[in-house]
């Protein structure tokens, strides 16, 4: 079966949560209609990320040395109808019909943004129901993103047209000639300044992105810029993706009782170590009802060692 979505996702320092990710993906999507992608940046726990790829032979992996440039060699290779996202510390307890999104974009060609997997007509600021006749009669809904100032451009769970995602991203780099040369993170002058604090002021003065954030912020701040060009619809059917946010970049859901130094991503790795792993079971079960629902609730279960896997 042909592959209908490349799924590109962005990883550092956790293991443990993108082992919970990639669980739940290929638990409510089959496999056979993704391709994925991980760029993987090789910081820490390299020998924890090595057990865990090779549980997902089928995964192209790509160690991270220019993200910009590995960014894009994906994005050259990408030749699915459609193109998504994923970050190491989302997980989804639902599925949707892959067939129902593909009937989607065929229904709506002019309108049609992207398919959400992160909203649901209880989560969403403004909705309306779309009655036209889909498979099942399943109901599915839509929110004009320019109205209500929907993120358009997100990393997190969204289904967009491979086409509309190329052409958004390499409209919002700067394509100056003379700048490109000079600045672009390929050139010679931004390696040469290595690591440091001023590559990144450069980068981000001449709106090149270098890590997943930048990314994801300058290109929706590009859709909010030229909304006039773009689709003003994202179609949902119901919430199925959450964030688990677990590691101390989140402090704001760790609750009072709690010991923020079993947050740290050394903690989670050393459980990840012991075997232990995100219960998927356990979210499916106490589904979220809520996009930012606070502080998510989650389980850790032990199920293996990674010395034996």
């Amino acid at each position: 079966m042909k592959k209908l979505i490349s799924n590109i996702v962005f990883t550092k320092n956790r293991p443990l949560q993108l082992e919970g990710y990639l669980e739940s993906l290929y638990r409510y999507f089959p496999a056979e209609r993704i391709q994925t992608y991980i760029i993987y940046k090789p910081e820490l726990f390299s020998k924890e990320y090595e057990s865990l790829f090779k549980k997902y032979p089928d995964c192209r992996i790509v160690r991270e040395n220019n993200f910009s440039t590995d960014f894009f060699n994906i994005l050259k290779r990408v030749d699915t109808k459609y193109i998504l996202f994923g970050v190491d510390d989302v997980v989804y307890f639902d599925s949707i019909d892959f067939n129902l999104i593909d009937e989607t974009f065929k229904q709506f060609p002019e309108d049609i943004f992207g398919f959400s997997l992160r909203h649901s007509p209880q989560n969403a600021i403004a909705c309306e129901t779309v009655q036209n006749g889909f498979a099942d009669n399943q109901n599915i809904y839509k929110m004009n993103w320019q109205t209500i100032k929907e993120y358009p451009f997100e990393l997190c769970a969204t289904v967009y047209r491979t086409n509309l995602i190329k052409s958004i991203i390499y409209n919002a780099q700067n394509n100056n000639p003379i700048i490109k040369k000079i600045f672009s993170p390929n050139s010679i002058l931004i390696k040469l300044l290595g690591n440091s604090k001023f590559k990144r002021k450069i980068l981000k003065f001449f709106g090149y992105f270098y890590s997943p954030n930048p990314l994801e912020s300058w290109n929706c701040r590009w859709c909010q810029n030229h909304a006039s060009q773009l689709p003003p619809y994202l179609y949902y059917q119901k919430y199925c993706v959450a964030a688990i946010q677990i590691n101390i970049v989140n402090t704001a859901t760790i609750g009072t009782t709690e010991n923020i130094d079993d947050f740290t991503v050394e903690a989670l790795a050393e459980k990840y170590k012991q075997g232990y792993r995100l219960d998927i079971d356990f979210i499916a079960t106490n589904k979220f009802t809520k996009e930012y629902s606070g502080n998510l609730k989650y389980k850790l279960i032990k199920k293996t060692s990674i010395e034996n896997i």
